[in-house]
């Protein structure tokens, strides 16, 4: 009866999550299928565009236009600058907050966890007056400092070095380490598998933003992908090809990113579940 009971179960698990799947793939079909099709309506069927005739220009055009590659090398930027100064600088505080005994530091790690629950849309007018007034506008201090450490991460990794052993950081002190020490020659190299975690999901959030890029730049020489994904749809007068195409292509170096570290996202995740 209970091998019965768990093959059943084992039955409902693998069809929601063939369910699932397929849910979250037929966005990107639709997508890919709305790229490859010459101007295609807004409301065409599957069927209809699968049996449209195919064509690569929309692609070919998407990067040839409109400083597509501008945008593109903006993101990169930009996304790369904030997940980095996250994983560095959340990481730093992360460590103090997880081995660092000082006065009022419940509270202060209390303050940090209640900014997760603050909407962004509230802090957009006194970030936007704060930016203006030191004259980022249209800058990539704007797009970064900002953003640079975030209260998830410093959650992040502060529940993840405190299940590292102290006893390496205690024989490290021993031997005359400092504190940036012990930071760079065990924490890090301790925490690569959540920092990369950290990296990947920082850079995902920065390459999508559209509120804040949209508000902190006004020249098409300093616009992100999504922005200037935005600015193209309405040049286009919603050209479902072109703007599809554009929207793949933007989505390639994340999937690329998580390819490569797949297996050291799945490695953070489980490290940072067990503590012995």
């Amino acid at each position: 009866m209970i091998t019965s009971f768990r093959g059943k179960a084992g039955v409902a698990a693998h069809t929601l999550l063939i369910v699932g799947s397929v849910t979250m793939f037929f966005p990107l079909l639709w997508m890919i299928l709305l790229s490859l099709n010459d101007n295609p309506p807004g409301n065409a069927t599957i069927r209809e565009l699968l049996h449209n005739t195919w064509v690569l220009t929309n692609f070919t055009d998407a990067l040839q236009s409109d400083q597509f590659g501008i945008y593109f090398l903006n993101s990169v930027i930009v996304s790369t600058v904030v997940a980095a100064g996250s994983c560095l600088f959340s990481t730093t505080v992360a460590y103090a907050f997880a081995r660092r005994e000082f006065r009022l530091k419940g509270l202060m790690f209390a303050s940090v966890l209640g900014v997760l629950m603050v909407p962004p849309h509230v802090v957009m007018i006194p970030l936007y007056r704060e930016i203006v007034r030191f004259g980022w506008i249209n800058t990539y201090l704007a797009l970064t400092l900002p953003f640079i450490v975030t209260p998830f991460g410093i959650f992040l990794m502060r529940q993840y070095i405190e299940a590292l052993p102290k006893e390496l950081e205690e024989a490290a002190r021993i031997d005359g380490a400092k504190t940036l020490g012990i930071l760079r020659g065990i924490i890090f190299p301790l925490a690569t598998p959540m920092l990369v975690v950290l990296f990947i999901y920082q850079f995902l959030t920065t390459w999508n933003a559209f509120l804040f890029p949209f508000l902190f730049v006004n020249k098409a020489s300093m616009r992100t992908l999504p922005v200037g994904l935005a600015f193209y749809q309405g040049k286009q007068s919603i050209d479902w090809g072109h703007l599809m195409a554009g929207a793949g292509l933007s989505a390639i170096p994340v999937l690329v990113l998580f390819a490569v570290f797949q297996r050291k996202i799945i490695a953070g995740f489980t490290a940072g579940a067990i503590k012995g």
